[in-house]
């Protein structure tokens, strides 16, 4: 079940919240919310609900023997065991095929890579139940003595599958004294709304122009000879429209995770914050995937030693935690690749470029267009996972090929999707918050203002199912991580 289908929007979550308002109490609502959300994840496999059930029981027994133990040697050693247990779990079900494939490959055995279905949104449950544990552990939290509250905090249906990284701090307080606001529903409604247009119009048809540039005539995805035949315009199109589509899907997402909490009470911080104006490489992760780089800055980077170290010891800290970002994107090279990529980057800024912050705009955007040309690139790697591919799309961006810049198809394509394209450009700028901000510094009644609130979100949930009717499965693409 994704977020994504008419089935969610107009069923279960109507039925879920429809019980959820019918509650007095916030335990009753709690209990709601716990089963609502077993249900939602047992969607994708019913095993799959034992898994995380196993995990949540490890971590919440785990931080209980930590907070009751006074010896910090034992609370050390008893976070370290928990935390590898869910590494282990976390491991053995994302890499087992990795680690295999590669070593069969060094050592050239012939011999079959067992087949095991990856849990779906487990790398997202596994951090936040890490990072409930070693705050626990540094007595930033108290451990939860109800393992329910806490199997709720990791299978809430909101986040569990793609983030963001809801952090148990951030929602200790709301699990059990969360008061419900009209006025956050309202804003929950609208930015569900929002997010559901974005994954459905936009994202959508972003991949959709995608497709039609590098998918064959079956409608099967064109290997490394096939891409070696596009020209560089199809080629810059078409991933151009992938680095749109990746924004806008992933943070559509996050917006309806941030909506359906607010509708119930849950605050959530936010996960992204317009990442392609960024004009720096480190400007650009300090908007992007926030709740992932934060995890991997307080849980990774500063215990290591940050950047309060020697420079080859600091830039050891950078290569060891942009190799595990990549690496927790997926289990294949060209995903370290990727995170390597950025690692490189970033230490050319940090001790070679050292660019100036709040730059003059004269100086802003030439930075910014350099980093989106960054950025642009890494999401090549980020998508080409056969190495054969990736190097016959960045060759054939410089024509390498022999195709030439431009051709017919790719002509038409650009052509009729030209304001499309612009219309998803300016989705992903600050440019629409900024225009609604300025409509409500005009002199607008607020019984207009409600009206014009309440419109809103029903005309876009009426384009967005419109968009949706035809399609029967609309998977986020960060579900696979």
């Amino acid at each position: 079940m994704v977020f994504s289908s008419l089935f969610f929007v107009f069923f279960f979550l109507a039925v879920c919240y429809g019980c959820y308002f019918l509650g007095r109490t916030t335990k009753a609502r709690n209990i709601i919310l716990l089963v609502s959300s077993l249900i939602f994840y047992a969607w994708g496999g019913p095993a799959l609900v034992f898994l995380l059930c196993l995990m949540v029981f490890v971590c919440w027994a785990g931080a209980i023997l930590i907070d009751q133990t006074c010896n910090q040697k034992t609370k050390g050693a008893l976070c370290a065991v928990t935390c590898a247990i869910c590494i282990a779990i976390l491991v053995f079900y994302k890499y087992t095929g990795f680690f295999l494939s590669t070593a069969y490959s060094i050592f050239d055995v012939d011999a079959a890579i067992p087949s095991i279905a990856l849990p779906i949104g487990i790398s997202f449950y596994t951090f936040q139940l890490i990072s409930y544990v070693i705050d626990v552990r540094r007595g930033e939290v108290e451990a939860q003595e109800k393992y329910w509250l806490l199997l709720l905090y990791a299978s809430l249906f909101h986040q569990c599958i793609a983030g963001p990284i809801v952090r148990y701090a951030d929602v200790n307080f709301d699990i059990e004294n969360r008061v419900i606001k009209r006025e956050e529903v309202s804003r929950g409604i609208t930015r569900f709304s929002v997010g559901l247009a974005k994954k459905a119009i936009l994202a959508n048809g972003c991949g959709a122009i995608f497709d039609k540039l590098f998918n064959d005539a079956s409608g099967n995805p064109l290997g490394a000879d096939g891409i070696a035949g596009l020209s560089s315009a199809a080629i810059l199109l078409g991933c151009f429209c992938y680095m749109l589509q990746i924004y806008l899907d992933f943070s559509a997402y996050s917006d309806m995770a941030i909506g359906m909490g607010l509708m119930v009470g849950f605050h959530y911080k936010e996960n992204f914050n317009y990442p392609y104006i960024a004009d720096s490489v480190t400007d650009f992760w300090r908007r992007w995937h926030i709740s992932l780089s934060g995890f991997f800055r307080d849980y990774v980077y500063i215990p290591l030693g940050g950047n309060r170290v020697s420079i080859p010891r600091h830039i050891l800290n950078m290569l060891v935690v942009w190799a595990l970002t990549g690496f927790w994107h997926g289990a294949n090279w060209n995903f370290v690749i990727w995170g390597l990529y950025f690692f490189v980057f970033l230490v050319i800024e940090k001790y070679l470029i050292k660019p100036k912050r709040n730059p003059s705009l004269a100086w802003r955007i030439p930075r910014i267009l350099l980093t989106m040309t960054v950025v642009f690139f890494s999401f090549m790697i980020f998508k080409f996972t056969d190495m054969a591919s990736l190097g016959a799309a960045v060759g054939g961006i410089f024509t390498s090929n022999g195709k030439g810049f431009g051709d017919v198809h790719t002509a038409t394509v650009f052509k009729n999707n030209i304001f499309f394209i612009v219309v998803s450009i300016l989705a992903c700028t600050p440019i629409v918050p900024a225009i609604s901000r300025l409509c409500e510094r005009t002199r607008m009644t607020a019984k207009f203002a409600a009206a014009i609130g309440a419109i809103i979100p029903s005309l876009i949930l009426v384009i967005s199912a419109f968009a949706l009717a035809g399609d029967s499965y609309n998977p986020f693409l960060y579900f696979q991580f």
